[in-house]
């Protein structure tokens, strides 16, 4: 079955049927639909990459731009852009680098496009897209159970120890740490200190879990200045969506 690609174009242009031929010609199948909400919803699982042929029409349509971010960071979709460099700045203002697989500037080179949409769709296959989370708790059974409900959105790599995260982290720079507050041996404060003394991962994210929610015991949490925290007491949906809203502001 061929992989189906989602062409957001305004209208039937010569250089937007141009783009369609191209694809298809590739052996991709094409959705082409307007930049409208509607169109975009009605379609969210038919395609996980979406090309959007812009133009001046963008600076009449923001509502839709950042309805296309929400979509695109909520369902894990990458986009590519073909524009001016003033509409690409304009999409750019809005919608997050991470979750732009790639740029092209008018007019097209459509062997370079169909070549970056290869490359794009191979990457994809393969989960390369999805955020890397690193989860460190010496509970096992709750490991299990949050990597069933991460892995469908994220790649997940689970340790055991605060020693174990560390070896996993001289080799790998994962896009969040989700670090167990209270481990025995060495405690998720500790941990965080050697990793924010690493200049390799020293900046990757960091969100303490804790089981307590008591304010006195948030307040001591929050002061060693984490990027956030999870209540281990959270249902699968509340942890998605904060996880969600976190990467939203990358």
């Amino acid at each position: 079955m061929a992989t189906k690609i989602l062409l957001i174009t305004q209208g039937f242009s010569f250089m937007g049927n141009s783009i369609q031929k191209s694809l298809e010609k590739a052996g991709y199948g094409i959705i082409r639909i307007d930049p409208v909400v509607e169109g975009v919803a009605e379609n969210k699982n038919n395609s996980n990459i979406m090309v959007f042929y812009l133009g001046k029409f963008i600076e009449d349509i923001p509502q839709f731009l950042v309805y296309l971010k929400d979509f695109c960071v909520e369902e894990e979709k990458v986009l590519i852009l073909i524009g001016n460099s003033d509409e690409l700045q304009t999409v750019q203002d809005v919608i997050p680098e991470t979750v732009i697989a790639a740029t092209l500037e008018r007019p097209v080179d459509l062997k370079k496009l169909v070549q970056s949409v290869d490359k794009i769709s191979q990457s994809v296959n393969n989960n390369e897209f999805k955020r890397n989370i690193l989860l460190v708790d010496d509970d096992t059974t709750f490991l299990k159970m949050m990597k069933n409900w991460l892995e469908k959105y994220y790649r997940v790599t689970i340790v055991t120890s605060g020693t174990q995260a560390l070896m996993y982290l001289a080799d790998n720079k994962p896009d969040l740490i989700l670090l167990d507050y209270e481990m025995p041996v060495t405690s998720g404060p500790q941990v965080l200190e050697m990793i924010r003394s690493e200049t390799k991962v020293g900046k990757v994210p960091v969100m303490f879990l804790t089981g307590k929610s008591d304010k006195e015991s948030i307040v001591k949490v929050l002061a060693l200045k984490p990027d956030g925290y999870l209540l281990k007491t959270l249902n699968r949906e509340q942890i998605l969506s904060t996880l969600s809203q976190f990467f939203s502001k990358f």
